[in-house]
């Protein structure tokens, strides 16, 4: 249990640091745009070869795809409540859907870190730094986001901090439950957590780098997904 709560804790902690880097200073539009571009890559990455290869390797196709179908729409709900509380006429941040990207991935992705921790291979590298590479980008722009809308810095301070502290409660679950956890259970949680990191991607993160980041956008999302999937080879 130790052990989860202390892997917990660290990936956690990117989402603290994105904030921190996000609210340290005002980050130019195209360098937030790149930032993003290169923690989409990373994203891509971790569905492809952390979620949906290894959710269909310990569950089957069937039970990832349920898992799939079920975080891509609970995703957009959510993300379209959120876009109904906002200004009627004014054009949505992407800070909140990152915001919300951030849970309804975090969960779990930091659940099946836990879980990995009980199977004796120890703990999936790939994973950890997929979680790092991609989180960073994803909180500064959120945070820079949410403070160019008129955001105080404290409301910003305060949600990454409950996002963070759920995040790592996710891991201790993960490990707690994994013994009761059947193959087709973890591979509908890898599932959910790739498919709201899809919609995510396509809805705002990448429109949103895009925008920003202009022409070089692809480019910096290649690279962030070329350095996520040699980091999971190595953990291979």
């Amino acid at each position: 249990m130790a052990a989860a709560i202390g892997w917990g804790a660290l990936a956690a902690s990117s989402l603290l640091l994105g904030a921190l880097l996000g609210l340290a200073r005002r980050w130019p539009p195209r360098l937030v745009g790149l930032v993003l571009a290169f923690g989409a890559g990373a994203l891509i990455s971790a569905v492809a070869f952390e979620l949906a290869e290894e959710g269909a390797r310990i569950g089957g196709g069937e039970a990832l795809a349920w898992g799939l179908a079920v975080g891509a729409l609970t995703y957009f709900g959510l993300s379209r409540l959120i876009a109904r509380m906002g200004r009627p006429g004014v054009r949505v941040s992407a800070g909140p859907a990152l915001a919300l990207g951030a849970v309804l991935d975090g969960i779990p992705e930091q659940a099946v870190l836990g879980i990995s921790l009980t199977t004796g291979e120890g703990v999936s590298l790939g994973l950890l730094v997929a979680v790092f590479v991609s989180n960073l980008p994803e909180v500064i722009g959120s945070a820079t986001a949410m403070r160019a809308d008129g955001r105080r810095t404290e409301e910003i301070w305060r949600l990454w901090i409950v996002v963070a502290i759920v995040c790592a409660l996710a891991t201790v679950g993960g490990y707690a439950i994994a013994d009761v956890v059947s193959g087709q259970l973890k591979a509908a949680i890898n599932g959910f957590a790739a498919g709201a990191l899809l919609v995510m991607l396509v809805d705002s993160m990448i429109p949103e780098a895009a925008e920003d980041a202009g022409s070089v956008a692809g480019l910096a999302t290649v690279l962030g997904f070329a350095l996520a999937a040699g980091l999971s080879g190595l953990s291979g």
